[in-house]
C-alpha cells in the first residue's frame, strides 16, 4: 500500500547510493545476492534469538534490494536480473517467520505456520497477475522501472519490512503480529484477485 509513496521519498537517497555502488563496480546482480545472504544471516540471527541483531541484518538486506535496482538502471536492466531478485525476496520473505518459529517452537510455530500461508496466497495472486499481464502486454503506470507488471495490496514491500522490524524489537508480539499480518494478507489477496479476475475478463 505505501511501496509508491516510500519509493518516492527515499529514492534521491537510493540513487545516489547506487551511484556510488556503480563507480566502486559493483553490479546489480551481486547486490542481489548480497542482500539475499544477508537476508539469510539475519534468519539465523533471529533463530537464535539475536533479535535485534537480526532486525539491522534485516535492514541491509532491503537497502541492497533497493540498490540492485536502482544500479541495474544505470546500466542495463535485464530479465535474467529480475527473475533473479523477485525469486530471492520470495525466499527471503519465508525464512523470517520460519526463523521466528525455530527460535520458540511451542509458542511461535502456528503463528508462523499462518503467516506463510498467508504469504502463499499474496505471493501467488503477485506472480499469476504479473504472468497473465506479460502475456497481454500490459504496462505498470504506477512502478514503470519494475521488471513486471503487478497488483499492490495492503502489504507490500514496505509493510512486510515494518511488520518484519516491529517483530524483532518487540518479539514478545510476535503472535498477535503475525496473526494480524496474516490478515492484511488475506485482504490482499482476495482483492488482489478480485482485481486480476476483472482485470482479464
Amino acid at each position: 500500500m505505501f511501496d509508491r509513496s516510500a519509493s518516492l521519498l527515499i529514492k534521491p537517497v537510493i540513487n545516489r547510493l547506487a551511484r556510488l555502488a556503480h563507480d566502486a563496480g559493483l553490479t546489480a546482480n551481486q547486490l542481489t545476492l548480497a542482500g539475499f545472504a544477508i537476508g539469510l544471516f539475519a534468519a539465523y540471527l533471529i533463530a537464535t534469538s539475536e533479535y535485534i541483531e537480526g532486525a539491522t541484518a534485516i535492514f541491509i538486506s532491503r537497502l541492497c534490494d533497493a540498490l540492485d535496482g536502482a544500479v541495474a538502471r544505470l546500466t542495463r536492466p535485464t530479465d535474467a536480473g529480475g527473475f533473479l531478485d523477485i525469486a530471492l525476496d520470495f525466499v527471503f520473505y519465508a525464512s523470517i517467520p520460519l526463523a521466528f518459529a525455530v527460535a520458540d517452537p511451542a509458542r511461535n510455530a502456528l503463528p508462523a505456520a499462518v503467516l506463510l500461508a498467508a504469504f502463499m496466497g499474496t505471493g501467488t495472486s503477485f506472480l499469476a497477475f504479473a504472468v497473465l499481464a506479460a502475456k497481454r502486454g500490459m504496462a505498470n503506470l504506477a512502478h514503470p522501472n519494475k521488471s513486471f507488471y503487478f497488483l499492490g495490496g495492503l502489504t507490500e514491500a514496505t509493510e512486510t519490512l515494518a511488520c518484519f522490524l516491529a517483530m524483532c524489537v518487540w518479539p514478545e508480539f510476535f503472535i498477535e503480529l503475525a496473526y494480524g499480518f496474516a490478515a492484511l494478507c488475506g485482504i490482499t489477496t482476495v482483492t488482489r484477485i478480485w482485481w486480476g479476475w476483472r482485470a482479464f475478463q
